[in-house]
């Protein structure tokens, strides 16, 4: 897993919580690396899963609540680190469908050796797409998260239903509905 994630969750939990936070999980996880990451490194996902778990135990938030909590922060530091991914889209479902095929394409320029999820989308009228999320890390509640940030930045609502197709949330449907849509 790229670093810029590990960096940025670190940076998310010192803003929400504190830097005493952030000491503790990184010492209570014991990690491998130290807890030092750098943007441009890459770093086993265990790590992640690590802090995630440790900052769950330090404050009582669910696990998955984390993760969505920091797929919108996130996304909110990829509208000001790349704005012109979201200038090029006039709204939310738009820039969903673009996530496989443009966004993720620039992301391997940049870091070639990055593990990106993979998304199927499927359009099926002017307010919904269907979002297919495939990944072994298992993060589709991150991914849920960047979605809803997505549509925040968009000032927009989606409705967003959940399914796991395989059980062991590897694949998951993500059926977005603009709305009011149909």
């Amino acid at each position: 897993m790229k670093g810029i994630v590990f960096t940025e969750f670190l940076e998310m939990v010192e803003e929400r919580f504190s830097l005493e936070v952030v000491d503790g999980i990184i010492e209570r996880a014991a990690l491998p690396s130290g807890g030092s990451y750098t943007a441009v490194g890459t770093y086993p996902v265990e790590e992640m899963g690590r802090l995630v778990g440790e900052l769950s135990a330090a404050t009582g938030a669910p696990v998955p609540a984390l993760l969505h909590a920091f797929g919108k922060h996130l996304m909110t530091r990829f509208t000001q680190g790349f704005p012109r991914f979201f200038a090029e889209s006039t709204d939310a479902l738009g820039l969903l469908e673009r996530v496989e095929t443009v966004i993720h394409v620039e992301v391997k320029k940049l870091y070639p050796d990055a593990e990106l999820p993979s998304f199927e989308c499927t359009r099926e009228g002017p307010d919904r797409i269907v979002m297919v999320y495939r990944s072994p890390r298992r993060l589709s509640d991150l991914a849920a998260g960047l979605i809803e940030g997505c549509a925040e930045h968009y000032g927009e609502t989606l409705d967003v239903a959940r399914e796991d197709l395989s059980g062991d949330g590897q694949a998951v449907r993500f059926t977005i509905t603009r709305g009011g849509g149909t």
